[in-house]
């Protein structure tokens, strides 16, 4: 048996020499003829895996964006939605876990490039969209379903970018899959699976439309002692 390491890919190739050259000469001084120059491949080779230079800065957010999409649509109709988006985006932070190097020296690239913040943010409405859409479909039949499934997915992206960004920050140093659980329980814990604020059971101050209340009471007891036990029942005293 070969004790040789496997050969990396054309795709990773393309990558590594991308990255090395953006530190040694930064973004914009490097092209991607340099690139495919480095790799020791083709033009035609680099096109075959990127479509533009910002691409090869992002190589593996299509693949996630597909993971995602895909863990999604396995879901059951019995799965708890919110649970299920905050499943969903933790495959996004394991795919940043998996390579703390690259993601540490991509996230200082893009703080350094307009046009990769530019490109960054689209990537994270892609998969905000894509935590919404699921949302809507599972919400459809509620009136407010729309604006339940797009606060929902803002809530579970922004938990998981603040997170994420404090980790890169640091350098890659802790464990972001350990915070991004916590960050994504503060917001199980805020809106409940019904979406109402917190947790499970009505908010504050509210009662379920069919609660009943029964007070037994004597005939000739006074009508404002009836009136005070059932005040007291409903908690209004």
């Amino acid at each position: 048996m070969s004790s040789h390491p496997a050969k990396p890919s054309m795709r990773d190739s393309l990558v590594a020499a991308a990255f090395q050259l953006f530190l040694e000469r930064g973004y914009e001084q490097t092209t991607i003829d340099d690139i495919v120059r480095t790799a020791g491949v083709g033009r035609r080779s680099f096109f075959r895996y990127f479509p533009s230079k910002e691409d090869v800065v992002f190589p593996d957010h299509e693949q996630s964006l597909a993971d995602m999409t895909e863990f999604l649509a396995a879901s059951e109709d019995g799965d708890d939605p919110l649970v299920r988006v905050c499943e969903a985006t933790r495959l996004v932070m394991r795919m940043y876990a998996e390579n703390p190097t690259f993601s540490v020296q991509r996230y200082r690239l893009t703080r350094e490039v307009t046009g990769l913040r530019t490109y960054e943010l689209s990537v994270v409405w892609r998969y905000e969209k894509t935590l919404g859409d699921y949302l809507r479909t599972r919400f459809a039949d509620r009136r407010d379903g729309t604006l339940r499934a797009n606060v929902l997915a803002a809530a579970v992206v922004a938990a998981h970018n603040h997170v994420l960004r404090h980790w890169l920050r640091s350098g890659g140093v802790g464990d972001p899959l350990a915070e991004v659980d916590r960050a994504l329980e503060f917001v199980r814990d805020t809106w409940h699976p019904d979406g109402v604020p917190g947790g499970a059971g009505p908010a504050a101050g509210e009662r379920e439309p069919d609660d009943v209340v029964v007070v037994i009471a004597k005939r000739s007891t006074p009508m404002w002692r009836v009136v005070r036990e059932v005040e007291a029942s409903l908690g209004e005293n």
